[in-house]
């Protein structure tokens, strides 16, 4: 197809696919659909206050200028905004349990940029769609395409990461963004706004030992954070894309953890695990050619200014052009994926 112009015929039907489109009084710059510019498809522009529900919150995601919610082209992961901001890392206690070494001291971070992160873990049909194989050791159920892969080792993930342009998130982006803005060992859920450190509440936002069956569940059964997301404390520990080392005290901007050791750091709880391993702080490490069946992940992606460019100062982004501007909705492809969205139906 010829990115620099495409025309639409006026072929009868709603249904068109674009190979050579002959143009109807209408042609496009190459910048306004560069395949730089249409990594995701935006579902909301704004975030839904039923959502993100702090204002504050809610006003940092606009003044970032990207989209709240989008899904990825290459994955199909549906993925959400978190904006920069400055939390306390480390050890936030429940009642019933303390914290283990490795999560202290705690230490102010602050992320400076906005990233994308998967509103819920990496399930096993977006893994297999790319993959083209399954290792998940609960794959023969008749929700297993909606549960999360497991049983996936970090090296394995950065291959499916090379495939889709998607990356880790650091273990700081991770956990602040499973915080949601709160400092309670288990982040907010309905009736606490502001978290809790009560143990008997996390069955509320997590499938773990005492209430998963042994087993994985579909992703987003339980309630999800302030920022949207889901199974942060349970369901399968994630991998997070730093090497595994101790903490320092220092206050420190976009952390990536130490430049090498043994280990890789993944954080959370699963649905194996106790109470004691699902706080906002735990965190573990393996050997990044391992896959325990409790492990996962969560994609991330970082935004740039051109990813949502408006480059003729149209008021919409260059690669909605061919959706907004085009003479005929009814012929309107607003993914550019070179099918027609009434096709996409």
């Amino acid at each position: 197809m010829n990115q620099a112009s495409h025309t639409f015929a006026g072929w009868g039907t709603r249904c068109f696919k674009v190979a050579t489109l002959a143009v109807a009084a209408l042609t496009f710059a190459a910048t306004d659909i560069a395949s730089a510019q249409t990594w995701c498809t935006v579902l909301e522009q704004a975030p839904d206050a039923a959502v993100v529900t702090d204002a504050a919150v809610r006003a940092k995601i606009v003044a970032s200028g990207f989209p709240w919610r989008v899904r990825d082209n290459s994955s199909g992961i549906e993925m959400l905004l978190i904006p920069g901001g400055t939390f306390t890392m480390g050890c936030s206690a429940s009642n019933s349990y303390v914290c283990n070494g490795d999560e202290n001291p705690t230490h102010q971070v602050t992320l400076s940029k906005a990233f994308y992160l998967g509103k819920t873990e990496v399930t096993q049909a977006q893994w297999q769609a790319k993959m083209g194989s399954n290792p998940s050791a609960f794959k023969n159920y008749s929700d297993s395409p909606s549960r999360p892969v497991e049983q996936v080792s970090w090296n394995a993930i950065a291959a499916f990461n090379t495939a889709t342009g998607l990356r880790l998130p650091t273990e700081a982006e991770r956990e602040y963004a499973c915080r949601g803005g709160t400092t309670t060992a288990f982040h907010s859920m309905p009736g606490y706004p502001n978290g809790t450190n009560d143990d008997s509440l996390l069955g509320i936002i997590a499938w773990y030992d005492s209430n998963s069956g042994g087993t994985t569940h579909a992703v987003a059964g339980k309630a999800a954070n302030a920022f949207g997301m889901y199974d942060m404390s349970g369901n399968v520990r994630e991998w997070c894309q730093d090497w595994y080392g101790g903490y320092s005290a220092s206050p420190t901007t976009d952390p990536t953890g130490p430049t090498g050791s043994q280990f890789r750091v993944i954080s959370g709880g699963s649905f194996w695990r106790t109470i004691s391993e699902a706080r906002s702080s735990i965190r573990s490490y393996n050997y990044a050619d391992t896959g325990p069946r409790d492990d996962g992940f969560r994609a991330a992606r970082t935004p740039t200014a051109s990813d949502f460019a408006d480059t003729d100062a149209d008021g919409v982004p260059d690669f909605r052009d061919n959706c907004v501007n085009i003479a005929n909705p009814s012929q309107a492809d607003c993914d550019n994926d070179g099918i027609g969205d009434a096709c996409e139906l």
